[in-house]
């Protein structure tokens, strides 16, 4: 029934004249975007919750190790921060909205099917967009980091961009678990990943263990661009970028089978 309401659905979209597909995918991700402008249970620890975090560490007590601690920890904090729209408001709602039905009546509109995952995606680099600029602003108002104009721009672009691998895994993870258990599962994602990814603390000051199995997570691939746009980190960037790429285009692979097979 599923495969049947989707097939239907696919084929009144592609009938669809090219206007209407273009206006089909700007009105989904508008609607992405007004629906979490309006829960504030969502957008506020999204947006809040690094600030804080950096303001008390990144700010208040790293004064004493100068600005270069400051400078670290925005980058560590902003990739922190920008994990959280990814895995939150693709995996939660996803899974929400799985068993809900709304993604069976999605399924069923005459829509073209990428414009229900493009408008969570808009939606995710928005709120990651605005973390970074939050972020920013502490950085240069309070905690005197001096950064160009370029760097500011080059974090602000990581962010945004970088958030699609977390995206790609919260959908994963969304396809996965019942809406009930999916913020606890991804807690248990969120919080070990930053840590062992040295978000907080630089990696050398941590077990050699941890050291060696960093780069196995995409956070730290992210960290390392984003401390390349602040200016800590010289070394080819490439790599990191190819990786995350990997992430993003693995895990959504695995979603897609998993939404096709399963709903």
């Amino acid at each position: 029934m599923r495969a049947a309401i989707s097939v239907a659905a696919t084929a009144a979209a592609t009938d669809m004249p090219r206007g209407r597909i273009v206006g089909a995918y700007l009105e989904e991700a508008r609607s992405e975007c007004l629906r979490y402008l309006r829960a504030p249970g969502f957008m506020l620890p999204v947006m809040l919750f690094p600030a804080m975090f950096y303001l008390l560490f990144g700010v208040l007590m790293a004064k004493s190790n100068g600005a270069e601690a400051a400078r670290y920890l925005l980058a560590g904090y902003g990739v922190f921060g920008v994990m959280s729209p990814g895995l939150f408001g693709f995996g939660v709602s996803l899974a929400l909205e799985r068993d809900g039905g709304l993604l069976t009546f999605k399924r069923a509109l005459p829509m073209p099917p990428g414009a229900y995952l493009l408008g969570k995606m808009l939606m995710a680099m928005a709120a990651a967009g605005g973390v970074i600029l939050l972020l920013l602003a502490l950085a240069l108002s309070l905690g005197h980091v001096a950064l160009s104009p370029l760097q500011a721009g080059a974090l602000l672009l990581a962010g945004m961009l970088g958030v699609l691998p977390f995206c790609a895994l919260g959908m994963f993870v969304g396809t996965l678990i019942k809406g009930q258990g999916a913020p606890g599962v991804l807690q248990l994602i969120y919080l070990p990943m930053s840590f062992l990814s040295g978000l907080w603390m630089p990696l050398p000051l941590l077990p050699s263990f941890v050291q060696r199995i960093a780069p196995m997570w995409p956070s730290y691939h992210l960290h390392r661009l984003a401390l390349a746009a602040v200016g800590m980190n010289r070394s080819a960037l490439l790599v990191h970028v190819l990786v995350l790429a990997g992430f993003a285009a693995g895990f959504v692979l695995l979603a897609a089978r998993r939404l096709r097979r399963h709903g």
